[in-house]
């Protein structure tokens, strides 16, 4: 893996791309192959049941929740180890207002498996976003589309044809349902937290975002490479059971102001008023354009809204127990690229 030093974190020397190799079978892989035969085709059956038909159906949430948790519970899914910042264990019956996430809620996720978005899908029943390193827009994507980029390629751009929306935009169209971003944008073996997308402040300032945190054991059930379709389901399958260990952080809200301190509007009339002097309409659209191009870059994230950001991917990174990392959506990319030349 030597060759592959400069996909390691500089400063703490974590590699969050590499995949987690799985515990030897030894004399129990009889075992392992008898387990994956039984389950394969109830858990395939079960799988494609709910997502070609019985998703369509009005069955109601409860309903549909049932069949995620079957589909869960299939693999082996049986322990889930919850922890919430603040509340004792025993107690959250008491003390839970405010301390999980309810309707009209952003969940902070972070991004590992396909399995996170089953888990929360499950419990929450919410609505699933994409997010990219460039720009403040997220992509609304179903639950499927969520599993599936679990395993697919990063991307530092949204595909040509995309429909974009905000978090604000969401939030106010959909205030009964909870909504999911993946700030890392891509997926890691949960060894380290990335740089986030900046989508998150888009969301309104009285909108809790809640940080929460999956990880497993045994964590072979990571997908940080791309495509491992048949790797992923023989570490889901192969295996008597699995655990999630789920914490949930305190609520942090996006306090953040535009960049410079004025409200939107202000800004926005103060810009056309400086860049299109003479009502030229073709003019103004082609500042706009660019304005909005520059307005999507990190790099015009201000130290208030850099702030928010490091808040909760602080949280995340302590959740976890783990380090934050500096390598971003663009390396895992050049990381994906070396590694398929390596297997060719």
């Amino acid at each position: 893996m030597e060759k592959y030093s400069q996909y390691r974190d500089r400063g703490s020397g974590i590699a969050p791309f590499f995949p987690v190799a799985s515990q030897p079978t030894g004399a129990y892989l009889p075992v392992h192959i008898f387990l994956f035969l039984i389950k394969l085709p109830i858990f395939l059956s079960v799988a494609l049941s709910y997502f070609l038909v019985l998703q369509w159906f009005p069955l109601g949430s409860l309903a549909k929740k049932g069949m995620l948790w079957l589909i869960l519970g299939v693999p082996g899914i049986w322990w889930i180890d919850l922890q919430i910042d603040g509340v004792k264990k025993g107690s959250l019956a008491k003390k839970h207002e405010g301390r999980v996430p309810q309707p009209s809620s952003i969940i902070a996720s972070s991004f590992t498996s396909p399995i996170d978005s089953l888990y929360l899908a499950a419990i929450f029943d919410p609505i699933f976003t994409i997010s990219y390193p460039h720009t403040r827009q997220v992509q609304y994507i179903s639950l499927f589309g969520a599993i599936l980029r679990a395993l697919s390629k990063p991307k530092e751009f949204p595909p040509k044809g995309a429909v974009m929306t905000d978090l604000r935009t969401l939030v106010a169209e959909h205030p009964k349902r909870i909504i999911v971003v993946f700030p890392e944008c891509t997926t890691t073996n949960g060894k380290g937290i990335m740089p986030f997308s900046p989508s998150l402040l888009t969301t309104p300032a009285t909108t809790k975002i809640f940080p929460i945190s999956m990880r497993y054991t045994p964590p072979d059930i990571t997908t940080p490479i791309p495509g491992a379709y048949w790797s992923f389901l023989w570490n889901l399958l192969s295996k008597p059971t699995h655990c999630i260990r789920v914490r949930i952080a305190e609520v942090v809200y996006n306090t953040s102001k535009p960049t410079d301190g004025a409200p939107l509007e202000k800004r926005d009339r103060y810009m056309e008023n400086l860049l299109n002097p003479s009502g030229d309409d073709s003019a103004m659209t082609s500042s706009t354009d660019t304005l909005t191009s520059l307005g999507d870059q990190p790099g015009d994230i201000n130290t208030d809204e850099r702030r928010i950001l490091d808040k909760v991917g602080e949280a995340l990174a302590r959740l976890g127990r783990v380090k934050r990392v500096g390598l971003t959506v663009k390396d895992k990319a050049a990381f994906i690229e070396a590694w398929g030349a390596r297997r060719r």
